[in-house]
């Protein structure tokens, strides 16, 4: 009979063997044979179940160490050149271990984000444990899928937390990561998809419990691809700054600037300052100054800051964190305009007439001292005779100039007539345990409209300096609405009994006269949401389409180039245009400029995206104990498939699915965006008043599930019968109907006119 090994013996021998691994190798080695086959496969068992050993199709491996052979994703080059990957294949408790590959003068190119496969070797050296040599690549950008895992026999599923999508996927056991039942993870395709069955997908990385409140926005970094870890030479490039010198920089550490931030403001990048205009000519005016930090002394073009600030494109808000553009060395700290820290500035001194108008400008690049760090409601509260310690002394010079020059800005806004959509902003608060505390909506103060009327203003001249200079900027483009949208929009203000004017060259005033008309009445809500829902999307170009949203001819983004990228690029071609140093718009940023305007518009739809659907889940958190209650709201969208809901409490958005609706068809016409049904004739359409029963609220998904229970304070009729595909005569009835009211619809309006 042969000596059976110990368990730490077998792993010694896997740990110096990792190419003989298989249960007929360990055999041989210890020279096992026959009927003792049977306890060395009970000592393997129990060294897997004991989280030792991870059994790969018939061999066993040490979860600790990456096996002989792996599948490796390429990272960004390092500024030196090398060439690090990140192994897909760890399942060890420990830090992810670093892989230097090493190409050969015969290797294919690669590059970031490519999957190779790799022969390893472990060393020891200081910055890699492994280094790889390339077998071959292995194909680039899988299907990603973010979902939970739940843990099989065979291995284990992943359900996708999008909602919407029921879909799983099939993880076998040799591909799971290590991943534990209920875990959120982070997967990709694995193989071919299969014409039968479930698709394969392989675990890349372990995010934890999806119900602790820190895994809602880690849902939403990670599904939208967002970058959230700083490379060590950003980090190491941000930690040798320095503060910025008076050196070559106009002096403007006596000019009483303020800020005037959110209470909860996690970086403060504008300072402003009014005064009278002394000047006899400008009779009734006012001198603003408007300060924005000098991130381009910081940043500058082709360093790793720099690059890793475009790949980012701007700033990701959270309720519970932050996903900054920058370093927190600079963000934070040197390009923060803290209370009665020097810092380094770029700044627009603004003449405004006594009509509001701004009728000359100067940029100076500067060294400015704030003098406060104030939040909206404290100035607002001092402006109203509520001021506190820190206000009291600054009302009568400081605070009162601003807000009489914001008073003469609004008579040029009034002429101007930018949109003003009137539609209340959610804030969701949280408690120290992360959990929802509360949902409110923002108030929206005169503070607030101060601060944007003079961010507007010196945008606007930001545009007009480099125009002026014939230098290359990036604009903000906001475009008019398409013809089918305004037509759609015209519907729904038909149908609520307002008039928005056809034929002729569309202005924001026509849209201002209809949101005007609906201002008090119980379709004020709809009209202002129907009207954003008409609007196209601003965007950064390299050309100037002019922001039909603002009604303005140019606009450019200067005054937030801690959280974009737009607004660095915007700086930079201030200090080539003024030749104010060597920090200017490099030959490359000039070369990039359409490339970097479309890559930093779409880094910013993927943060608004993130955003929403992280305030999606956190509303059906916050609502997932109150399931089986009723809620008031209106119908705020409707779909072939059901009917949307904004709830009036929270702002949160639900679907009322078609079976909830009742037991008889519903027709949905496209054109006038409502559902009729076949049976009673009941017409939903956008903007009515619902009660509705929350019936389901999944915060993994952020998606809410609504019964309908009245609209228009009616109750639902039910129908006759259960909704059937074999009743056709009442789908042709209900067609056949909505024709008619079409028609009618159109008689009628015809004879007003």
């Amino acid at each position: 009979m042969s000596q059976i090994p110990s368990k730490d013996q077998i792993l010694e021998w896997i740990s110096e063997n990792p190419t003989q691994t298989s249960k007929r190798d360990i055999a041989k080695a210890f020279g096992i044979k026959g009927a003792d086959r049977i306890d060395l496969k009970r000592i393997l068992k129990e060294l897997e179940a004991e989280g030792h050993l991870q059994k790969r199709r018939k061999t066993y491996r040490d979860p600790d160490k990456l096996p002989p052979v792996s599948v490796l994703q390429v990272l960004e080059p390092t500024p030196d050149g090398d060439l690090f990957a990140k192994p897909l294949e760890w399942q060890g408790e420990g830090a992810e271990p670093r892989v230097l590959v090493i190409p050969r003068a015969s290797d294919p190119a690669l590059g970031s984000g490519d999957r190779i496969l790799g022969r390893l070797t472990e060393v020891k050296a200081d910055d890699h444990d492994y280094e790889a040599r390339l077998i071959r690549k292995v194909g680039s950008n899988p299907i990603r899928i973010l979902g939970v895992f739940s843990k099989r026999s065979e291995g284990g599923r992943i359900k996708p937390i999008d909602k919407g999508v029921d879909k799983e996927w099939s993880v076998a056991a040799d591909a799971t990561g290590g991943a534990k039942d209920g875990e959120l993870v982070e997967a990709e395709q694995a193989g071919p998809k299969n014409r039968l069955g479930l698709a394969r997908a392989r675990v890349v990385a372990r995010l934890g419990d999806p119900t602790e409140p820190r895994a809602v926005s880690l849902i939403a970094i990670h599904q939208h691809g967002i970058p959230d870890q700083f490379p060590n030479d950003v980090i190491e490039e941000a930690d040798r700054a320095k503060p910025a010198g008076l050196s070559g920089r106009t002096d403007l550490r006596d000019l009483p600037l303020i800020t005037i931030d959110p209470a909860d403001a996690r970086d403060h990048d504008d300072a402003c300052y009014a005064q009278t205009d002394d000047d006899p000519k400008n009779e009734g005016g006012f001198i603003v100054w408007v300060a924005i930090a000098d991130v381009a002394h910081y940043v500058t073009p082709g360093s790793a800051l720099d690059r890793e600030a475009r790949k980012r494109g701007n700033s990701s808000y959270f309720p519970d964190r932050v996903v900054p553009m920058l370093p927190d060395r600079l963000s934070g700290d040197l390009c923060s305009l803290h209370e009665g820290v020097p810092r380094a500035c770029m700044a627009v001194r603004m003449q405004l007439n006594m009509a509001g108008e701004k009728i000359s400008h100067r940029f100076v690049r500067g060294l400015m001292k704030s003098h406060a760090s104030l939040n909206y409601q404290e100035v607002q509260d001092a402006i109203d005779g509520q001021p506190n310690e820190r206000t009291e002394p600054l009302l009568e010079d400081v605070l009162r100039p601003l807000y009489a020059a914001y008073e003469v800005t609004t008579k040029a806004r009034a002429r101007r007539q930018p949109l003003h959509l009137d539609l209340p902003e959610r804030k969701i608060v949280l408690g120290d345990d992360g959990h929802v505390a509360s949902v409110a909506f923002r108030d929206r103060l005169d503070a607030h409209r101060l601060i944007e009327e003079f961010m507007i203003l010196a945008n606007v001249a930001a545009a007009e300096e480099l125009e002026k200079l014939r230098r290359p900027l990036l604009y903000r483009v906001h475009e008019e609405p398409s013809p089918e949208k305004l037509d759609a929009l015209r519907e729904v203000a038909q149908a609520s009994g307002f008039q928005l004017a056809k034929g002729q060259v569309l202005k924001t005033q026509h849209l201002n006269s209809l949101l005007d008309a609906a201002m008090g009445t119980e379709f004020s809500e709809l009209i202002n949401l129907s009207t954003l829902r008409s609007m196209t999307q601003a965007y950064y170009y390299h050309q100037n389409f002019g922001h039909f949203g603002l009604a303005l001819k140019s606009y450019a983004h200067f005054t937030s180039p801690i959280r974009r990228y737009s607004d660095l690029i915007v700086h930079r071609a201030l200090i080539s245009g003024h030749d104010w140093g060597k920090d200017g718009l490099s030959p490359d940023d000039i070369e990039n400029l359409e490339n970097t305007a479309a890559h930093i518009s779409d880094t910013e739809r993927r943060s608004m995206a993130a955003e929403r659907d992280t305030t999606d889940r956190y509303l059906a958190s916050y609502l997932s104990d109150r399931v089986g209650n009723e809620f008031a709201g209106r119908i705020s969208g409707i779909a072939k498939f059901g009917v949307f809901v904004k709830l009036d409490e929270t702002g949160a958005d639900g679907l009322v699915p078609m079976r909830e609706l009742g037991r008889e068809y519903f027709h949905h016409d496209r054109e006038t965006n409502t559902l009729l049904g076949s049976d009673t004739g009941t017409v939903i359409s956008l903007g009515q008043r619902v009660t509705v029963r929350l019936s389901e609220a999944v915060p993994v998904t952020g998606g809410l599930l609504l019964e309908l229970l009245t609209l228009e304070d009616q109750k639902i009729a039910k129908g006759h019968g259960r909704r059937s595909a074999k009743r056709p005569a009442r789908r042709a009835a209900a067609k056949a109907k909505a024709r008619t009211a079409k028609v009618k619809r159109k008689v009628t309006r015809n004879r007003k006119k």
